[in-house]
């Protein structure tokens, strides 16, 4: 897996995946959640209709227009340059979306600005991402919601995937990060879902090192058969678990 060589601004991880692939991860964003069951989790969670959404790491937009179709006002954030533009484009056509470069350190918007803000596996949240809390403790409005998209490493296929290509991941310690600051945990079932092949094995070679991703692909294609892959197959299905932690200010 190549990693992005720019230099990206102070405190951001540069992300290996959407910022060096960033048409193979819009293929990845298809296949997120083909039942809706974390947009019920979000929903259920906290509502954005005729409100202010922040999407904190918005990458290339793919969730802004979602928000858009109820919230009074949709704010993309994103600190690799590209993206932005790419945010940008999808959104034209929206009046009421506006994308902006930033980071979570450094929120671009005033105080008590938003009322949810929603974050799909950012790289700055975690242990030692005190810095973006107190960003979000600014910039949320009295009443708002923040939602925290995360891997969950204890469960699922795809759990055992990532604990096996980031070892240095301790869930436990995530967990108590995430509770020590107040904020709650709801886990999902989201799933994967592709069209073929070659787009599964695509994504899971940018989510993980060669190694990695060899070996899980592999195992997977042995437990399903070495001919699937072909349209309806299981094998363009993975389970794949997630937490939605979340917190009201």
């Amino acid at each position: 897996m190549t990693l992005y060589r720019a230099t990206a601004p102070h405190g951001v991880r540069p992300s290996p995946n959407i910022w060096n692939h960033t048409s193979t991860y819009e293929i990845e964003n298809r296949a997120v959640d083909p039942d809706g069951q974390l947009a019920a989790a979000l929903r259920e969670v906290a509502s954005w209709r005729a409100r202010t959404v922040l999407d904190l790491g918005c990458g290339s937009g793919y969730h802004l227009p979602w928000f858009a179709e109820e919230a009074a006002q949709v704010i993309g954030v994103e600190p690799h340059p590209p993206l932005v533009q790419l945010a940008r484009r999808r959104t034209k056509r929206l009046p009421h979306v506006s994308v902006l470069p930033g980071t979570a350190q450094q929120i671009p918007l005033p105080d008590a600005s938003v009322d949810v803000v929603h974050v799909r596996w950012a790289y700055f949240f975690g242990p030692g991402a005190e810095p973006g809390l107190a960003e979000l403790d600014r910039v949320v409005r009295r009443g708002g919601t923040a939602m925290v998209i995360d891997n969950d490493g204890t469960r699922s296929t795809f759990g055992g995937w990532f604990r096996r290509g980031y070892p240095g991941v301790d869930p436990a310690a995530v967990e108590r990060f995430w509770a020590s600051h107040g904020w709650s945990r709801r886990s999902v079932d989201m799933g994967w879902r592709f069209t073929s092949r070659a787009d599964l094995e695509a994504v899971v070679r940018i989510e993980f090192d060669h190694a990695t991703a060899e070996a899980v692909l592999a195992e997977h294609w042995e437990r399903h058969g070495e001919d699937s892959g072909g349209e309806g197959d299981s094998g363009l299905s993975v389970d794949y678990a997630v937490n939605l932690w979340w917190r009201e200010y």
